[in-house]
């Protein structure tokens, strides 16, 4: 990969996001970051997300997107509806934001090209996707070519995570010398709740699990 260009990373101060905010950091030789509210329940992420973006030295932007919280109806973003803690059978679980990382990604784009950036980094994961079609690899790989096509830009999506349990993500973090940043400084959790988060939502025990995993494999 070449050291010398530059790239924009979707960064909401989670685990995910800022595993990948510190690679891109390793692979280009200037980053910025953009962080999207969009009336979620745990918006105090973006706060997360500002102050690991200052620690990290990178650029660090907000925008404004809460017209998103009106066009469906879950449990992000409509703080009266009970989160689904499993995915439901035939059915997307309620934490799903429909067309979420669709707008994420096309205004990215649009922020990039006006920087010049063609690298667009963002977190999403097949391997531990919640039920979220727009986590897909299949779904990163439509959306790179209407971006490209809609702008007549040649933009790369990077998800440096598609491929990775959470157990391997927690491995890249430590790898990356960051591991601790993660673990303490990261907010991830569906009710606002930093580090370790409050143990029982759905994004909670997906990153608990996994560090429990990690951590369990370095013992042996």
């Amino acid at each position: 990969m070449e050291t010398n260009e530059s790239a924009l990373v979707l960064h909401s101060g989670g685990q995910d996001s800022t595993t990948c905010l510190f690679w891109a950091l390793k692979n280009f030789k200037e980053v910025r970051t953009l962080c999207i509210t969009y009336g979620q329940r745990h918006a105090h992420e973006v706060e997360v997300a500002q102050k690991i973006a200052k620690n990290a030295g990178v650029s660090f932007q907000v925008l404004d997107a809460s017209i998103i919280s009106l066009l469906s109806d879950n449990s992000l973003t409509n703080h009266g509806l009970i989160m689904d803690q499993e995915k439901p059978e035939n059915s997307y679980p309620n934490t799903f934001v429909p067309g979420r990382n669709l707008f994420f990604l096309t205004f990215a784009a649009v922020i990039a090209r006006s920087h010049g950036i063609k690298n667009i980094v963002t977190g999403v994961s097949q391997a531990d996707y919640s039920g979220y079609p727009d986590c897909r690899d299949t779904f990163i790989r439509s959306a790179n070519v209407t971006l490209n096509l809609a702008m007549d830009e040649q933009f790369i999506i990077h998800t440096p995570l598609m491929w990775l349990s959470k157990a391997e993500t927690w491995a890249l973090a430590d790898e990356l010398g960051v591991f601790d940043i993660v673990r303490n400084d990261t907010l991830t959790c569906y009710n606002g709740v930093i580090a370790g988060g409050c143990g029982h939502c759905p994004a909670c025990k997906l990153r608990n699990d996994g560090l429990k995993e990690y951590l369990n494999r370095q013992r042996l």
